[in-house]
């Protein structure tokens, strides 16, 4: 007899690292979709199929999928900055990046400022923010630093980082929040006119 639980026998055949995968994707989802207060274990495991056990047995609870749903949005961006064997990327591929329109969509900034808002009211998620900020920052830093010495330029380059962390964000903010009012190439434009004149001509293609 059918008890209507149908996905459970679909994920008790699925490999560990694939639920564990399927539940992180669910969660982002749900962020997506409404927002830190719909992050609910019941909202969880209705998108993926899970049952509230496996949130349990993959994660230790929400608290813990949440950490491991903020790791899985950050990794494509520590990536494509710092990817594994190979060379520390130069300022202007690093901006390249961070600017590509592949990097901007309602759903992914939905995702980021349900994350960002329960750092900021005290959530969970601090000491994950601060291990993935600091490689964030690190690369950042490295580049910059790089960049500048090249140029004859004496910075702070880690005071410079963060500075140029907080500009793209912001302007990563803009082009989702209305993206008729700015492009891709307008906020490069933008930060390379506040940066150009610190750390000398930068240039590189978008």
């Amino acid at each position: 007899m059918s008890d209507g639980a149908a996905p459970g026998p679909r994920f008790r055949r699925l490999g560990r690292e694939v639920r564990a995968a399927m539940l992180v994707e669910a969660g982002m989802q749900v962020l997506a979709e409404g927002g830190i207060r719909a992050f609910t274990i019941d909202n969880i495991c209705k998108v993926s199929g899970a049952s509230r056990g496996l949130v349990t047995h993959h994660f230790g609870g929400k608290d813990g999928l949440l950490a491991k749903v903020y790791e899985a949005v950050y990794r494509p961006l520590l990536d494509a900055i710092s990817p594994p064997d190979a060379a520390p990327p130069r300022l202007p591929e690093l901006l390249d990046h961070l600017f590509s329109p592949v990097n901007y969509s309602r759903e992914t900034l939905n995702v980021w400022l349900a994350i960002w808002s329960e750092i900021a009211t005290g959530g969970t998620l601090r000491d994950e923010h601060r291990t993935l900020y600091a490689r964030y920052r690190a690369v950042v830093s490295e580049a910059v630093a790089e960049h500048a010495a090249a140029n004859g330029r004496k910075v702070n380059a880690d005071a410079m980082a963060i500075t140029l962390i907080a500009l793209v964000d912001g302007l990563w903010l803009e082009l989702c929040l209305d993206p008729s009012g700015l492009t891709p190439e307008g906020a490069k434009t933008a930060c390379l006119e506040l940066l150009e004149p610190v750390l000398g001509p930068i240039g590189g293609q978008t």
